[in-house]
Parts: C-alpha cells; sequence; structure tokens
C-alpha cells in the first residue's frame, strides 16, 4: 500500500500488543499497514522476523497458544487466525460483525475466543432492519468461538449498551469483563417545550440579544433528572438510562452467559485490565461533563472551559464502583488566558488507555494517549482512591501511546504508539526508552504531522488534561450532546444561503451566540460539507491562497475553530497557524466508514429501494419539496445528504440548520421515546441522544413522523424511508474491508 492511496479512517487500536508465553516474541497489530508484524523480543532488542498481512486496520491480537495468533480487524469485521510456526501466515478468517474492537481467551483451558463488536451488520445471522427501530433490544455482541474448532461462533452474548470496546479477563480465566465504547452517563436533553421552569440565567447575549429557546441536558442523579444548575426536571423524560457500563461474563458455563453488569464507570471507556493478586478491575476512561453549559470565560456564567471531560480509572471491586480522577491537582478556576505551571501541567494525565500490571498486583503502568507518557503508579493508590500525581512516576514515550505489555520478567515494558506508529522499549528500572523501532507505515505525511494537533492535550490546551480528541474521540464523536454556547459573545450576521427545497420562511439571518444543546458531529468525511456545526455558523466566507491556490471552504470553514483553542481547550492563545494547517488537512483527510447495514453488493431491499424512490421523487415536505430537495444525495460529487445550505426546521425548532449529512444514521439507534411527543414511558434504554440537532427525536422514524410539515401517503412510507437512510451510500462501498 502507497501513501497515494492510503484512506485514513482514524481507528483506535484497543490491544494491539501481544507475547507470547515465554517472552521471546511480541506481536504487534501495525494498525495501517494492515499486518500483524512479529518480533523477536532479547532482553531490550526486538528483531522483526516477519509481516503476516492480516485484514484492514487490526486493532486488536491475542496469543491462543505457542503456535497460534488472532488477529481482530476492525474495517473488515474479521478475525485472522494466524499460524506462527515456520512461515507465518493467515490460515483462517473468521467473519464477525460490525467494527470488531478486541479479543481475549479464557474459559476451559482458556481456550474460547471472545470477541467485542457492534449489534448490527451483514455478518449477523439473524439482523433486520426492523431491529433499528425495536425498542429494548441489545445494541453490543460478544462473539465466543472455541479457539480449537472456530468455523462458527459457539454463541453470541446480547449486552443492553451500546457498541462494546475492551476485554479484560479475570486471573483465574473464568470471567471475562466487557465494557462499552460509548457508553453515556445517564444525560439526555429535554424540548424546551417540556420545560415549565426556564433556566438559570444569563437569558442574552453580552450584547443584550435574548436567547433562541432551546432545551437543556439533564442528568439522572439516581432519585431525579437535574440540569446542570441543578433545578429537577422530573416528568420530562419518558425512558430511563441504566447506563450499563461493564459487563461480566461467565467464561466457564457452556455456552459462556451474561452474569452481571456495572453503572457509573465513565462516559467513554477506553481500556480495561485486571489486577493479577486482588482481582480488581480497572477501566480507563473519560467522564463527561456535558450537563454543565457554556464554554468561553465564564464571566457571567458558568463554563466548561478547559474541563469539560475528567479523565479516570474506575476500579470495580465486587459491587463497588469507585472512579479516580487523574487530575485532581490541576486548578480549573484560572482565568481564561492564563495557564497552569508547566510542572502541573507536566503531571497531567489525558485520554488513559492501555494498562499493564505486574505480577505482584502492586504496580500500573498507565498509557495515555494524549499526553505521550506512561504513568507508574501504585495500585493501592488507585483501589484506595489516594492517588498522587506527586508521587507518581512518568515516563516520555513517543506521542499517542495506545499499547502496553510487560516482558516476561518485568524488566522492560513494550510500547505501541500511534501519532509515529512507533514501537518501544522502555527499562523498567531506569524508566528510560532504550530502543525505539519505526514500523512500516503507509500514512501519508499530512497524516502523520496532523494526528498530534487533534489529540495531543499537551500541545492544544493550557492545562494539559484535554484536546480536539476528548470529544471527537477518534475524529469521529462521543454520543452525547454539549451546549457550548458563549453568552459573553456577541451576535452576527449569518450569510449562507438558503437551501432552494426550504418552503418555510428562515427564523432570522443572525447566529446567536447562545445556542443551546447540539450533538458532538463527527470529523468523518467533512471534506465536502461546506460550512460545520449544526448551524452552520463556521461559514467558511473567507477563503485564503494556501501553497499558491485559493483553499477550499471546507479548510476555511474548519480554521474557524481557532477560537475554540482559548475558549473551549482553555489554552493560553491560538494556535499557531501552522499547526492549525496540519490539523486542518488531517481532519478533513477523515473517512467515513462502509455502511453496515446495506447488503454487501450494494444493493438496496425491496424496501429501501421504495424508500430511494420516495426519497428522491415524492412531495412530502409540505406536499411540494422531496427529501432530496434539502438532503441531497451526488455520490459523484461528495454529497451525502447535505446541499451545504440551511434551512427552517419547523415548529418545534426555534434556530435555522444547516443541512446534516446522512451516513451515520445507524449509528443513533438506540433511544426510543420521544418524550416531549409521547406520554408513554419507553423503559430502559441504550442511547440518551437521538436524532435531530440536539438527539431529542429518540428515533428516526419519530422524526419523520412527528417533527411537522412531513406529509406521507401512508405511516408505511415513512418507514420505508427510515430503512433506506440507515442504509445511506457513503464514500466506500459496503464490501471494502
Amino acid at each position: 500500500m502507497s501513501s497515494d492511496n492510503y484512506v485514513n479512517f482514524e481507528r483506535d487500536p484497543v490491544r494491539p500488543l501481544a507475547r507470547s508465553a515465554d517472552g521471546r516474541y511480541l506481536f504487534v497489530a501495525n494498525t495501517p499497514a494492515n499486518c500483524l508484524e512479529i518480533y523477536q523480543a532479547r532482553h531490550d532488542q526486538l528483531t522483526r522476523i516477519s509481516a503476516v498481512p492480516v485484514g484492514m486496520d487490526p486493532v486488536a491480537v491475542a496469543v491462543r497458544n505457542d503456535h497460534e495468533v488472532w488477529v481482530v480487524n476492525h474495517m473488515s469485521d474479521s478475525v485472522s487466525i494466524v499460524d506462527i510456526k515456520g512461515r507465518p501466515r493467515v490460515t483462517q478468517t473468521l467473519m464477525v460483525e460490525d467494527e470488531p474492537r478486541d479479543i481475549v481467551f479464557a474459559g476451559p483451558q482458556q481456550q474460547r475466543a471472545f470477541i467485542t463488536t457492534a449489534r448490527r451488520g451483514q455478518h449477523r445471522p439473524d439482523f433486520s432492519i426492523d431491529d433499528l427501530r425495536t425498542p429494548g433490544i441489545c445494541r453490543a455482541d460478544v462473539w465466543v468461538f472455541d479457539g480449537a474448532a472456530s468455523s462458527a461462533p459457539q454463541t453470541i452474548l446480547s449486552l443492553f449498551t451500546d457498541t462494546p470496546s475492551a476485554l479484560a479477563v479475570s486471573p483465574d480465566g473464568q470471567t471475562v469483563y466487557a465494557a462499552v465504547f460509548l457508553t453515556g452517563n445517564k444525560t439526555t436533553a429535554i424540548f424546551p417545550q417540556a420545560m415549565e421552569q426556564g433556566k438559570v440565567g444569563p437569558h442574552a447575549s453580552v450584547d443584550g440579544a435574548e436567547a433562541p429557546e432551546t432545551g437543556v441536558i439533564v442528568r439522572y442523579n439516581g432519585e431525579s433528572w437535574v440540569d446542570g444548575d441543578g433545578i429537577m426536571r422530573d416528568g420530562k423524560v419518558r425512558f430511563s438510562l441504566p447506563d450499563k457500563d461493564v459487563f461480566a461474563i461467565d467464561a466457564g458455563a457452556n455456552p459462556a452467559e451474561v452474569t452481571g453488569s456495572w453503572s457509573g464507570v465513565g462516559s467513554v471507556i477506553l481500556n480495561m485490565a485486571v489486577n493479577p493478586a486482588t482481582g480488581a478491575v480497572y477501566a480507563s476512561n473519560t467522564e463527561a461533563l456535558n450537563d454543565i453549559r457554556f464554554e468561553g470565560p465564564g464571566e457571567r456564567s458558568t463554563t466548561v472551559r478547559g474541563r469539560f471531560v475528567k479523565n479516570q480509572v474506575t476500579v470495580i471491586q465486587d459491587d463497588s464502583v469507585s472512579s479516580v480522577h487523574l487530575n485532581e491537582h490541576i486548578d480549573f478556576s484560572l482565568p481564561m488566558g492564563q495557564s497552569v505551571s508547566a510542572s502541573d501541567k507536566e503531571r497531567s494525565l489525558a485520554q488513559p488507555m492501555s494498562m499493564a500490571v505486574t505480577g505482584s498486583g502492586e504496580t500500573m503502568y498507565l498509557a495515555t494517549f494524549s499526553t505521550g507518557k506512561i504513568a507508574q503508579i501504585q495500585t493501592s493508590s488507585m483501589e484506595s482512591g489516594d492517588y498522587d500525581p506527586y508521587s507518581t512516576r512518568f515516563i516520555k514515550v513517543p506521542g499517542g501511546p495506545v499499547g502496553l505489555v510487560l516482558g516476561v520478567n518485568e524488566q522492560y515494558l513494550y510500547v505501541y504508539s500511534r501519532f509515529d506508529n512507533q514501537l518501544s522499549v522502555v527499562e523498567t528500572a531506569s524508566q528510560e526508552v532504550v530502543n525505539q523501532k519505526d514500523l512500516y507505515n503507509p500514512e501519508p505525511i499530512y497524516v502523520r504531522e496532523g494526528r498530534p494537533f487533534m489529540h495531543d492535550a499537551m500541545q492544544t490546551s493550557s492545562n494539559g488534561t484535554v484536546s480536539c480528541g476528548s470529544c471527537h474521540i477518534f475524529g469521529d464523536n462521543d454520543g452525547l450532546a454539549w451546549d457550548l454556547g458563549n453568552p459573553d459573545e456577541h451576535v452576527v450576521e449569518n450569510p449562507l444561503e438558503e437551501s432552494p427545497g426550504n418552503l418555510a420562511p428562515l427564523k432570522s439571518r443572525t447566529f446567536h451566540p447562545m445556542k443551546g444543546p447540539m450533538t458532538t458531529q463527527t470529523f468523518r468525511g467533512i471534506s465536502l460539507s461546506g460550512p460545520m456545526h449544526w448551524r452552520g455558523d463556521r461559514t467558511g466566507v473567507n477563503r485564503e491562497i494556501v501553497n499558491g491556490v485559493e483553499e477550499s471552504v471546507e479548510a476555511a470553514v474548519f480554521k474557524e475553530f481557532r477560537v475554540a483553542f482559548s475558549g473551549l481547550l482553555g489554552r493560553d492563545g491560538m494556535l499557531p497557524e501552522w499547526q492549525l494547517q496540519k490539523l486542518t488537512d488531517f481532519a478533513l483527510g477523515i473517512q467515513s466508514r462502509p455502511n453496515p447495514v446495506r447488503n454487501l453488493d450494494n444493493t438496496l431491499t425491496p424496501r429501501q429501494a421504495q424508500g430511494q424512490s420516495d426519497y428522491f421523487n415524492a412531495a412530502l415536505d409540505r406536499g411540494v419539496a422531496s427529501c432530496n430537495s434539502c438532503h441531497k444525495l451526488d455520490a459523484e460529487n461528495g454529497l451525502f445528504g447535505t446541499d451545504k445550505k440551511i434551512t427552517s426546521e419547523g415548529p418545534l425548532v426555534s434556530q435555522d440548520f444547516k443541512i446534516p449529512h446522512l451516513r451515520n444514521m445507524y449509528q443513533k439507534v438506540g433511544m426510543f421515546g420521544t418524550s416531549y411527543l409521547s406520554s408513554e414511558h419507553m423503559g430502559d434504554q441504550v442511547r440518551g441522544f437521538g436524532y435531530g440537532h440536539d438527539g431529542t427525536f429518540a428515533s428516526l422514524d419519530d422524526f419523520l413522523l412527528k417533527l411537522g410539515g412531513f406529509v406521507f401517503d401512508s405511516q408505511d412510507q415513512a418507514l420505508r424511508i427510515s430503512e433506506f437512510v440507515w442504509a445511506f451510500d457513503a464514500e466506500q462501498a459496503p464490501a471494502v474491508g
């Protein structure tokens, strides 16, 4: 693979390193190169002895025995079984569901393979499009294979949660722990029309313009739904959020079965490990503070500037769940423009990921993706909640460490870093990097140079605790909504062009800085999407000449996010323009993923084809315009549901919005019960945010049937359009991978 045709999907390696039981070999899932690299490990020396092509974007590797290694391929929805005896080669490929992330061996003789996947896709035997509109069903799976007879799964365990990620195994090998990736945090948004009591002020921008009527984000505290200002909003949410974050699986049962779960772990769980001595489970995660309103200086309001997520390790022991905040030493109250001391910033940890625990159980090594260091921590301080950054040792390693594994005698720690695709050897006694290998990397230079400015909290924030990637997780989203308005800003003009498909008068020709809750949007596939943010308030009207040519509208748009480095990340100044350019090039290069709901041969089912016909041809919007009049689908010109213009969004929405793309609608499934429009309590839900700019519409069906303004000849016509949109076109065909 050459850099010229490389496609960056920006994956998140979960278990990229493993070693043989005798410590002689180190196995590396080389994510961008689509291969398993095998190294001979002798003390601090690594000698590559083979590179085995596997599927696309390998993110996890596990050793079954002395001659077999299994590799999870995230984009290929597969597992490659590699025979390492003689000439290493793939001997079998197992197809699984969408976006598998991790693998462990456990159970009888530790020969059962457990693999996490999303519960959707072409390879689930009983998947139906109707699953996407069925309340109360699980959205995550763990596939279980007999390692010795692996042609078909022994069982598929379903978990009542969203996409799972990391796995861990108890010391006796009989319990598997499965963590959820974007697990949420018991927050949701309610319609402004449902708010009997208004919000706490301010109610106007700094120039005195009254804020538009918007909803509010609420969090369930165990007894009541409460907003970030402490106002109870009970009775306004028609569902429950159990927030199941980590599941226990009896790996020895026949078949394996789910036996329990824990909540309150974190909102994005990045990895897990088990203490081999105490059996405590450690989950590295971030906890979003999305119920607190506003960015900016906070002179007239609350603000999340520089502190919108907590970086944590959560400890699970029996029925106890306790989270350890890794950055309690930081003063988050400093005024905008001021930085913490350099010594305090050097102790900050952001986006904690892989963990390795010594055999004695006394020491944990924690990789922090966004701060480029390994923290050496006494596990007793984690389990007692007495973590102290001033007594913690930090080991500087190449940027973006995501994988750790200890050598057989624990003299050396092996580290896989993603910023430049490097392998490092750390001598644990001296805590120094004593060897380093550059892995083969086909990524173009703009990807390698731009990635740090997305993820590196040390460069992009004042306190070293947050980055763009704290919410845009590996270039995607966090599954949450945020109210990131700024009452200390002014109203500005809206220069955007009105969509020709818009039929109702626009509500305003301005952008008010107090915009209300908005769900996090993805960076995937934005290179031809026009203005950005839900309202399109990053407009791109001031394009510059870059390398002798006028930059794209999207490049100019993305650079308008420069203000977020001080107003949201809390940096003491904006990012230098040359760094912003590298970030822009990187972000615009991230591609959306193939649609796992669409048939592998890129055809549509009869109902999806009917929905497609109505999408293009039926006058559904007030009996005049079609869906395609605004949500333009023109793959040849890079339009996948947006015409890049703005429209009025009907009577329930107080602001005008840019037409969004539709490629990831299948990812938003998991919330049922649009609270303001339903009196029925819908019970437990997987997600707290659904469709629309603020996620208040629970389902795509609800959005079409209850927003107002759409005219269908039957309810079934709306359902068929939903089915087509779930299977929407993307840049990559479904079979890619």
